[in-house]
Protein backbone atom coordinates (compact mmCIF):
# COMPACT_ATOMS: atom_id res chain seq x y z
CA UNK A 1 0.00 0.00 0.00
CA UNK A 2 1.45 3.39 -0.67
CA UNK A 3 1.90 5.92 2.00
CA UNK A 4 -0.65 8.93 2.40
CA UNK A 5 0.43 12.11 1.06
CA UNK A 6 -1.31 14.73 2.85
CA UNK A 7 -1.69 17.86 0.44
CA UNK A 8 -0.69 21.47 2.34
CA UNK A 9 -3.80 22.95 2.54
CA UNK A 10 -3.85 25.82 -0.77
CA UNK A 11 -4.67 28.84 1.88
CA UNK A 12 -1.53 27.58 4.20
CA UNK A 13 0.47 27.87 0.68
CA UNK A 14 -0.22 31.03 0.01
CA UNK A 15 -0.41 32.20 3.67
CA UNK A 16 3.42 31.06 3.68
CA UNK A 17 4.26 32.86 0.32
CA UNK A 18 3.39 35.92 1.85
CA UNK A 19 5.00 35.41 4.99
CA UNK A 20 7.95 34.89 2.75
CA UNK A 21 7.73 38.06 0.98
CA UNK A 22 7.02 40.11 4.30
CA UNK A 23 10.56 38.42 5.71
CA UNK A 24 12.42 38.92 2.89
CA UNK A 25 11.67 42.35 2.61
CA UNK A 26 9.67 42.10 -0.62
CA UNK A 27 6.59 43.89 1.12
CA UNK A 28 8.68 45.92 3.79
CA UNK A 29 6.76 47.29 6.98
CA UNK A 30 4.40 50.18 6.16
CA UNK A 31 3.86 49.46 3.09
CA UNK A 32 0.48 48.88 1.22
CA UNK A 33 0.46 45.32 -0.64
CA UNK A 34 -1.38 44.41 -3.59
CA UNK A 35 -5.19 44.02 -3.60
CA UNK A 36 -6.65 40.61 -3.91
CA UNK A 37 -7.23 40.63 -7.44
CA UNK A 38 -4.10 41.28 -8.32
CA UNK A 39 -2.51 38.65 -5.57
CA UNK A 40 -4.99 35.86 -6.84
CA UNK A 41 -4.31 36.36 -10.40
CA UNK A 42 -0.33 36.61 -9.79
CA UNK A 43 -1.15 33.10 -7.92
CA UNK A 44 -3.39 31.77 -10.12
CA UNK A 45 -6.13 30.71 -7.12
CA UNK A 46 -9.20 31.93 -6.10
CA UNK A 47 -9.80 35.84 -4.12
CA UNK A 48 -11.62 33.79 -1.40
CA UNK A 49 -7.87 31.98 -1.01
CA UNK A 50 -6.30 35.15 -0.68
CA UNK A 51 -8.71 36.54 1.49
CA UNK A 52 -8.60 33.62 3.91
CA UNK A 53 -4.36 33.58 3.84
CA UNK A 54 -4.48 37.44 4.46
CA UNK A 55 -6.92 37.32 7.40
CA UNK A 56 -4.75 34.56 8.32
CA UNK A 57 -1.86 36.40 8.34
CA UNK A 58 -3.74 39.60 10.41
CA UNK A 59 -4.84 37.32 12.77
CA UNK A 60 -1.54 37.11 13.89
CA UNK A 61 -0.84 40.76 13.66
CA UNK A 62 1.68 40.44 10.59
CA UNK A 63 -0.49 42.45 8.00
CA UNK A 64 -3.14 45.12 8.93
CA UNK A 65 -6.39 45.66 6.81
CA UNK A 66 -7.36 49.24 6.78
CA UNK A 67 -11.63 49.84 5.46
CA UNK A 68 -11.41 51.31 1.94
CA UNK A 69 -7.60 51.73 2.17
CA UNK A 70 -6.24 48.26 1.75
CA UNK A 71 -3.85 46.03 3.55
CA UNK A 72 -0.64 47.05 5.19
CA UNK A 73 2.51 45.33 6.55
CA UNK A 74 2.08 45.75 10.21
CA UNK A 75 5.31 43.80 11.36
CA UNK A 76 7.88 41.26 9.98
CA UNK A 77 7.58 38.26 12.13
CA UNK A 78 4.57 37.13 14.38
CA UNK A 79 6.32 38.31 18.06
CA UNK A 80 6.39 41.75 17.00
CA UNK A 81 2.87 41.04 14.87
CA UNK A 82 1.46 40.08 18.27
CA UNK A 83 2.68 42.71 20.21
CA UNK A 84 1.69 45.31 17.88
CA UNK A 85 -1.83 43.59 17.37
CA UNK A 86 -2.47 43.64 21.45
CA UNK A 87 -1.12 46.94 22.28
CA UNK A 88 1.77 45.47 24.39
CA UNK A 89 3.99 47.85 23.34
CA UNK A 90 2.14 50.97 24.18
CA UNK A 91 4.22 50.94 27.20
CA UNK A 92 7.91 52.73 26.88
CA UNK A 93 8.31 51.70 29.91
CA UNK A 94 7.27 48.20 29.47
CA UNK A 95 9.73 48.08 26.39
CA UNK A 96 12.74 49.26 28.10
CA UNK A 97 12.33 47.24 31.14
CA UNK A 98 12.50 44.07 28.84
CA UNK A 99 15.42 45.61 26.80
CA UNK A 100 17.54 46.54 30.09
CA UNK A 101 16.76 42.58 30.78
CA UNK A 102 17.88 41.07 27.53
CA UNK A 103 20.64 43.67 26.99
CA UNK A 104 22.14 43.27 30.91
CA UNK A 105 21.89 39.95 30.21
CA UNK A 106 24.12 39.92 26.87
CA UNK A 107 26.67 42.45 28.09
CA UNK A 108 27.44 40.00 30.89
CA UNK A 109 27.83 37.06 28.05
CA UNK A 110 29.96 39.48 25.84
CA UNK A 111 32.29 40.91 28.40
CA UNK A 112 33.30 36.76 28.03
CA UNK A 113 32.77 36.23 25.08
CA UNK A 114 33.53 38.90 22.03
CA UNK A 115 35.74 38.48 19.86
CA UNK A 116 38.29 41.48 18.63
CA UNK A 117 36.06 41.17 15.56
CA UNK A 118 33.17 42.24 18.03
CA UNK A 119 34.90 44.66 20.03
CA UNK A 120 36.09 46.81 16.62
CA UNK A 121 32.43 46.82 15.14
CA UNK A 122 31.29 47.91 18.52
CA UNK A 123 33.70 51.06 18.45
CA UNK A 124 33.02 51.35 14.56
CA UNK A 125 29.26 52.15 15.54
CA UNK A 126 30.18 54.08 18.57
CA UNK A 127 32.32 56.20 16.50
CA UNK A 128 29.35 56.12 13.64
CA UNK A 129 27.04 57.60 16.24
CA UNK A 130 28.76 60.45 17.14
CA UNK A 131 29.19 61.16 13.57
CA UNK A 132 25.50 61.14 13.02
CA UNK A 133 24.95 63.08 16.08
CA UNK A 134 26.90 66.00 14.50
CA UNK A 135 25.14 65.23 11.15
CA UNK A 136 21.98 66.08 13.15
CA UNK A 137 20.18 63.07 10.86
CA UNK A 138 17.99 61.58 13.09
CA UNK A 139 17.31 58.25 10.54
CA UNK A 140 20.91 57.43 10.51
CA UNK A 141 21.20 58.35 14.58
CA UNK A 142 18.25 55.51 15.48
CA UNK A 143 19.87 53.02 12.60
CA UNK A 144 23.42 53.06 14.25
CA UNK A 145 22.17 52.99 17.96
CA UNK A 146 19.95 50.21 17.19
CA UNK A 147 23.49 48.41 15.55
CA UNK A 148 25.07 49.24 18.86
CA UNK A 149 22.47 47.12 20.86
CA UNK A 150 22.25 44.38 18.77
CA UNK A 151 26.27 44.11 18.33
CA UNK A 152 26.52 43.80 22.08
CA UNK A 153 23.69 40.65 21.69
CA UNK A 154 25.80 39.32 18.76
CA UNK A 155 29.10 39.51 20.65
CA UNK A 156 27.08 37.88 23.59
CA UNK A 157 28.19 34.53 21.55
CA UNK A 158 24.30 33.41 22.29
CA UNK A 159 22.41 32.67 19.31
CA UNK A 160 19.22 31.97 21.00
CA UNK A 161 19.41 35.02 22.37
CA UNK A 162 20.25 36.98 19.26
CA UNK A 163 17.34 35.31 17.79
CA UNK A 164 15.01 36.38 20.39
CA UNK A 165 16.56 39.73 19.98
CA UNK A 166 15.75 40.05 16.33
CA UNK A 167 12.39 38.76 16.65
CA UNK A 168 11.79 41.94 18.79
CA UNK A 169 13.84 44.26 16.50
CA UNK A 170 10.84 46.30 15.88
CA UNK A 171 9.73 46.78 18.84
CA UNK A 172 13.03 47.71 19.90
CA UNK A 173 13.84 49.90 17.15
CA UNK A 174 10.69 51.92 17.92
CA UNK A 175 11.50 52.31 21.76
CA UNK A 176 14.95 54.32 20.19
CA UNK A 177 12.34 56.19 17.98
CA UNK A 178 10.51 57.01 20.99
CA UNK A 179 13.22 58.22 23.30
CA UNK A 180 16.09 59.86 20.85
CA UNK A 181 16.90 63.45 20.11
CA UNK A 182 19.32 65.24 19.37
CA UNK A 183 21.53 67.06 20.85
CA UNK A 184 21.54 64.61 22.86
CA UNK A 185 22.18 64.29 26.95
CA UNK A 186 26.05 63.76 26.81
CA UNK A 187 25.60 60.88 29.81
CA UNK A 188 23.70 58.67 27.30
CA UNK A 189 26.82 58.79 24.97
CA UNK A 190 28.58 58.22 27.99
CA UNK A 191 26.89 54.91 29.29
CA UNK A 192 27.11 53.71 25.83
CA UNK A 193 30.88 54.23 26.01
CA UNK A 194 30.61 52.20 29.44
CA UNK A 195 29.19 49.14 28.32
CA UNK A 196 31.86 49.11 25.82
CA UNK A 197 34.89 49.26 28.26
CA UNK A 198 33.32 46.71 30.44
CA UNK A 199 33.08 44.46 27.89
CA UNK A 200 36.49 45.19 26.87
CA UNK A 201 37.64 45.01 29.76
CA UNK A 202 36.27 41.35 30.03
CA UNK A 203 34.11 42.22 33.28
CA UNK A 204 30.93 40.25 33.28
CA UNK A 205 29.27 42.09 36.17
CA UNK A 206 30.60 45.99 35.04
CA UNK A 207 29.19 45.20 31.54
CA UNK A 208 25.85 43.91 32.96
CA UNK A 209 25.69 46.77 35.99
CA UNK A 210 26.63 49.18 32.85
CA UNK A 211 23.98 48.17 30.43
CA UNK A 212 21.41 48.50 33.05
CA UNK A 213 22.52 51.82 34.28
CA UNK A 214 22.25 53.03 30.43
CA UNK A 215 18.55 52.03 30.28
CA UNK A 216 17.99 53.54 33.26
CA UNK A 217 19.92 56.85 32.10
CA UNK A 218 17.14 56.60 29.10
CA UNK A 219 14.35 56.58 31.90
CA UNK A 220 16.05 59.94 34.16
CA UNK A 221 16.18 61.78 31.23
CA UNK A 222 14.62 65.15 30.87
CA UNK A 223 14.63 64.99 27.40
CA UNK A 224 13.95 61.14 26.66
CA UNK A 225 16.89 61.18 25.03
CA UNK A 226 18.29 57.40 23.63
Amino acid sequence: MEPLVRQVPLVLQVSDQFRSRIESGEWPRGARIPGEHQLATELGVSRGTVREALRSLSLTGLLEPRVGDGTYVRATNEISGVLVRDELSASLTHVLDARAGIEAAAARLAARNATPENLKALAEVLEARAATLESGDMDAFVAVDTDFHRGVVLASGNPLLLRLYDALAEVMTESIHQTATIPEDHRLGDAHADVLEAIRAGDPEAASQASYALIETVKRSGSGQE
